[in-house]
């Protein structure tokens, strides 16, 4: 009974450990995308294509660019500063007031891209620039609540054409993000890679 008693033990313990604090919100292909067509992709730059997000340093950039290109060189991309497959980052990381749309998407608006409880995070590249203008909808307020949400997009950026958007959030406790630390950002972003529609090399599914 004691054996017994133990191993439910270990076995809960497991599974509240690989319980993560990072949740999927939205992976989405857009345009009929085969992002398997791509072989190169560049991942934006502060400065010479936009300002970093509110509140975000550039260690914190240069931790979610390391963890974004380790993820797409596993699957065979390479990176070249001339790609025309741009990756563009946004982040918020700030009080929110969560919502939700008053009138559904596909209800003859004009809506396009992904958001996150009426919310739109402030990307590093401007998003107009790709992304057709979406009708602001009226709101419902449902709760109001700390929370960080990391959002990429897939732009072919000579065409403006959006190709992917997945985006992953977390609760902010005591005013710190997940998204500071390097063991915290590895996560979201594999977290944001879960559906990717290119797999992991064979060579690298095993480390996962």
């Amino acid at each position: 009974m004691k054996k017994f008693s133990l191993l439910i033990m270990i076995a809960v313990a497991v599974i509240v450990g690989a319980c993560s604090p990072f949740s999927l919100v939205n992976s989405e292909t857009y345009n009929d995308a085969d992002l398997a067509s791509y072989h190169t992709f560049r991942i934006v730059t502060p400065g010479t294509e936009g300002k970093l997000p509110p509140g975000m340093q550039m260690v914190t950039y240069y931790n979610i660019a390391a963890a974004i290109r380790e993820q797409m060189v596993e699957r065979g991309f390479a990176e070249d500063p001339a790609s025309p497959l741009l990756i563009n980052i946004g982040l918020t990381v700030h009080r929110e007031i969560e919502t939700e749309p008053a009138i559904p998407p596909g209800y003859g608006v004009p809506y396009a891209g992904p958001y996150y409880n009426g919310y739109y995070p402030y990307f590093m590249y401007p998003r107009r620039y790709y992304w057709p203008a979406y009708y602001s909808n009226a709101q419902v307020i449902t709760g109001i609540y700390k929370e960080g949400v990391l959002t990429m997009d897939f732009v072919n950026i000579n065409e403006k054409l959006p190709l992917y958007s997945a985006s992953v959030a977390t609760i902010i406790e005591n005013g710190q993000s997940q998204f500071r630390n390097l063991s915290g950002i590895a996560e979201a972003v594999q977290t944001l890679f879960s559906k990717f529609p290119v797999p992991l090399l064979p060579q690298y599914r095993s480390h996962r």
